[in-house]
C-alpha cells in the first residue's frame, strides 16, 4: 500500500524513541493505512535538507535531542512561540511544501507540572540548557515560576553544578532535568547535584521516560519529594503535534 501520509522523528540516536510507537498506535486505532512514522536518525543536521527531498509525501515531524535548535536555520517559518523560545520540538509541511516549526514541549511540561504544583512551590532549578531547557523556561514563565538554569560551566544565565548548595534547595523548590543524564541505555548516569537536600516540599520532575524511573528521581524520592517522569509530557506534546499537522 502506497503511503500518503508520511511522518517522522528527526534525531540522533532515537532507536528507543517514544513517538514512533506512539504514532504508530495512533494511525493504527484511527484505521489511517496509509500513514507511517519513522524514525530519521541522522548524524548531524546538514543531512536534513536530504530528508525533506527524499520524501515527498511528508506533511511532519517531531524533533528531538540534539536538533531542537539547530534545525531552526533549515525551516521556511517559525510560529511566534517556538521563536521566543528559541527551539523547535514539531515541524509541519504546508501545502505549499513550506516548513513551519513550532515548539509543543512547553505545553507538554506545562499540563505534566500543573497538577504538582502547591503555593510554595515558587522557583525552580533547570539542569541543563540545551534545547529542551528552553521550552521548559517558557512554561515557567507562563506558570508565574521563576527559575535558574544549572550547566556544567557557570555562564551569564546559569550556574556551575559546583555552586548548588543547601540554600539553593531552600530557594528552589522544584528541580527539573533537561539533560539526557540517565537515559536509558546509560541508566547509571544522574546530574551532580546534592540530593541530600531533596525534601517532602520539593517536585523532582525528569524529562526522560526510558526508564521510568531514573536515578535522578530515585534519589529525589527517598528524601520524600514528589517526581515525575517525562511520558505524560510527551504524550501532551505528541497529542499537539497532531493537531497541528491536521489543522
Amino acid at each position: 500500500m502506497e503511503i500518503t501520509h508520511l511522518f517522522g522523528l528527526l534525531g540522533k540516536n532515537i532507536a528507543y524513541s517514544f513517538s514512533k510507537g506512539y504514532f504508530t498506535e495512533r494511525f493504527k486505532s484511527l484505521n489511517l493505512k496509509n500513514y507511517d512514522y519513522v524514525n530519521f536518525d541522522i548524524p548531524s543536521i546538514e543531512e536534513f535538507p536530504n530528508i525533506i527531498k527524499e520524501n515527498p509525501n511528508l506533511k511532519g515531524m517531531n524533533v528531538t535531542i540534539p536538533y531542537k535548535e539547530s534545525v531552526l536555520p533549515y525551516l521556511d517559518k517559525i510560529s511566534r512561540k517556538a521563536e521566543k523560545i528559541g527551539a523547535v520540538n514539531t515541524i509541519k509541511v504546508t501545502r505549499k511544501g513550506n516548513l513551519k516549526g513550532y515548539n509543543t514541549d512547553y505545553y507538554g511540561f506545562r499540563k505534566s507540572l500543573e497538577p504538582l504544583l502547591e503555593p510554595h512551590h515558587k522557583k525552580a532549578l533547570i539542569l541543563g540548557t540545551g534545547g529542551a531547557s528552553k521550552g521548559i523556561a517558557y512554561a515557567l514563565e507562563e506558570l508565574g515560576i521563576l527559575y535558574t538554569f544549572v550547566s556544567r560551566e557557570a555562564t551569564g544565565e546559569s550556574i556551575g553544578y559546583n555552586l548548588v548548595n543547601a540554600t539553593t534547595f531552600d530557594n528552589h523548590q522544584i528541580v527539573i532535568n533537561c539533560t539526557p543524564l540517565g537515559t536509558s541505555p546509560n541508566t547509571d548516569a544522574y546530574p551532580p547535584i546534592p540530593y541530600e537536600y531533596f525534601t517532602p516540599k520539593h517536585i523532582a520532575h525528569d524529562l526522560i521516560y526510558n526508564p521510568a524511573e531514573t536515578i535522578f528521581l530515585k534519589k529525589a524520592k527517598k528524601q520524600g519529594a514528589k517526581i515525575k517522569n517525562g511520558l505524560e509530557m510527551l504524550q501532551y506534546q505528541a497529542e499537539k503535534s497532531w493537531k497541528i499537522w491536521n489543522r
